[in-house]
């Protein structure tokens, strides 16, 4: 260990060169929670607890071509604390058939003709119908809405029915038409509480901290007393969707009320930590927690720890590593993982390979997210033999590579190398998902590679994986940017024709003059050119490092 601290000192002059401007730059003030635009928001509270329950009928419905059948979404479908309610696993075989008929009635000119037609259907609501229904048409609200409000007339309703529906009409934000929803769950004596966190989470998640916050103090309008455990609700949506001053404001201001201690300041160095990574903050965070007499218990620690491996500061990490180990606190895996991707960052790889030794040692096999650790680092640094070297341990420690793990290692490959990973996750049946063809769309167009981008474009389809707005969003940008203004224009209006919203900026992008679109042709062009360049050059240096291997043998 004191030989991993020399090195670590070591790393530390050179990091403090780079890190010591960020380390002097503090806010020089916290915003208030409470903003004058609050009373506009609140009178739509009011309005929300008292209007009749009512959907136009002359409304029209968007639907899409393509289905919602991704597992992830960076704005809607993340999974953050206890508050996201979970999909139903007993849909039965007349979920295809009902899917199909909403999309089918979706187009009549009323609510009562598209609920006559789903009557006659002859389809039985029941709940699990119900809710996996509204699961899969999570991303188009006013389906799942119409499935809804189908189970809630024929009794197949209930707080689980309710709650999904109000989460998925808050990641829309319909957040009037959820209040609705959440005044007859009072009206018919259910439950609420749960209702109430959703909201918060929600609102959170659509960044309106302040009405989440008054979300909070509106529990007690429904007879429940905002306790710790919807203040800790709280704390964890504000930070979990970055708005960590705001909780720590929070926080402070009720300490009579809730009283200070170790989970509530780790609730706010998660934020710090891991959601936003300023290890300024963190570090802020952790001497208050000392001025307020707060002892750091082993969460704390573990959350430190994996700030300081992020920013790739190694001696911090260690030192606290040897402290938490000093104070009775035992090191759990996550704070291992943590240690192995800093030394594989700041490439220790035999010191890597030791923790792994110490591991197994003290009884805490390293797990796929270990070996992950170490992949990652290395595959940004395109250290990728060296990374398929760790997945050959991987493999002997009977660890199948995750869909992590692939997405570590398309960092470090070409084109080539992208389909062959894609390969490989489709014949281990974890991926590609949505989010890995992002990924890969960012990475080829951030560079200038639009042909490598429409082509995998249009492995998206080989690959059963159907785009959302956020791959149109990216792919149109990649392709303006790079000169290719009659494709990008192409895919903007395709996006359009499947019901997903205008983005302002795009359109902006897409109408810049003839001579200005011209210029950016030709710098397309050159960048293209440099990036061939670029990869001929990698592929002969591969090759020679190869013939110099084998001469060597």
């Amino acid at each position: 260990m004191m030989a991993l601290f020399s090195l670590a000192r070591r790393l530390q002059r050179i990091h403090s060169q780079i890190l010591s401007p960020f380390f002097l730059q503090y806010p020089a003030t916290v915003p208030s929670p409470f903003p004058s635009p609050l009373v506009q928001q609140l009178y739509l509270f009011s309005l929300a607890f008292h209007q009749t329950f009512f959907i136009s009928s002359q409304t029209p419905v968007v639907t899409s071509n393509f289905s919602t059948l991704q597992s992830l979404s960076s704005q809607t479908l993340n999974y953050p604390f206890e508050t996201t309610p979970q999909p139903n696993h007993d849909p039965g075989p007349q979920e295809p058939a009902l899917l199909h008929l909403l999309k089918r009635v979706a187009h009549l000119s009323s609510e009562t003709e598209a609920m006559a037609s789903l009557d006659e259907s002859g389809i039985k609501a029941t709940l699990g119908l119900v809710c996996s229904v509204i699961w899969t048409l999570r991303e188009e609200w006013r389906l799942a809405f119409l499935a809804f409000k189908w189970g809630e007339k024929w009794g197949s309703s209930g707080e689980k029915t309710y709650e999904l529906m109000i989460w998925v009409l808050g990641n829309h934000r319909k957040f009037n038409t959820a209040w609705c929803l959440i005044r007859d769950l009072y009206r018919s004596s259910m439950d609420t509480r749960r209702a109430m966190f959703i909201m918060i989470d929600r609102y959170a998640a659509a960044s309106d901290p302040c009405i989440a916050i008054q979300t909070f103090h509106t529990m007690e309008k429904f007879r429940m007393s905002p306790d710790e455990e919807a203040f800790s609700t709280l704390l964890k949506a504000l930070c979990r969707y970055g708005n960590i001053e705001e909780a720590e404001e929070i926080m402070l201001v009720n300490k009579k009320l809730f009283p200070l201690d170790a989970d509530g300041f780790n609730i706010i160095l998660n934020g710090w930590c891991n959601v936003l990574v300023d290890v300024v903050e963190a570090k802020r965070v952790w001497r208050e927690m000392s001025e307020y007499c707060i002892i750091p218990n082993a969460t704390s620690y573990t959350y430190m720890i994996s700030c300081f491996s992020k920013v790739g500061d190694l001696f911090n990490s260690l030192r606290l590593y040897d402290e938490m180990k000093k104070r009775g606190w035992d090191p759990g895996i996550e704070v291992y993982n943590s240690l192995v991707y800093v030394l594989a960052r700041e490439n220790c790889l035999n010191e890597a390979y030791n923790i792994l030794k110490k591991m197994k040692k003290s009884g805490l096999p390293p797990d796929s997210a270990t070996y992950n650790a170490m992949i990652r680092p290395l595959c940004e640094s395109e250290k990728v033999e060296e990374a398929r070297n760790i997945l050959s341990i991987m493999k002997e420690e009977n660890l199948s590579p995750t869909m992590e793990t692939y997405h570590a290692f398309l960092h470090g490959v070409g084109f080539e190398g992208t389909l062959e990973i894609l390969d490989c996750m489709k014949a281990g049946s974890v991926g590609p998902t949505g989010d890995t063809f992002l990924f890969i769309l960012g990475k080829f167009l951030k560079v200038e590679q639009p042909e490598h981008g429409l082509k995998i474009w249009a492995e998206m389809k080989r690959f059963e994986v159907l785009p959302d707005s956020r791959h149109y969003v990216i792919l149109v940008k990649g392709l303006a940017t790079s000169g290719w203004l009659v494709k990008a224009r192409e895919y903007y209006d395709e996006m359009r024709s499947c019901g997903f919203l205008d983005d302002p900026k795009i359109k902006k992008l897409l109408e810049e003059p003839k001579q200005h679109s011209g210029s950016m042709r030709q710098r397309g062009r050159i960048e293209i050119k440099r990036s061939k360049q670029l990869n001929e050059r990698k592929g002969k240096k591969s090759g020679q490092k190869k013939k110099v291997n084998a001469d060597k043998r």
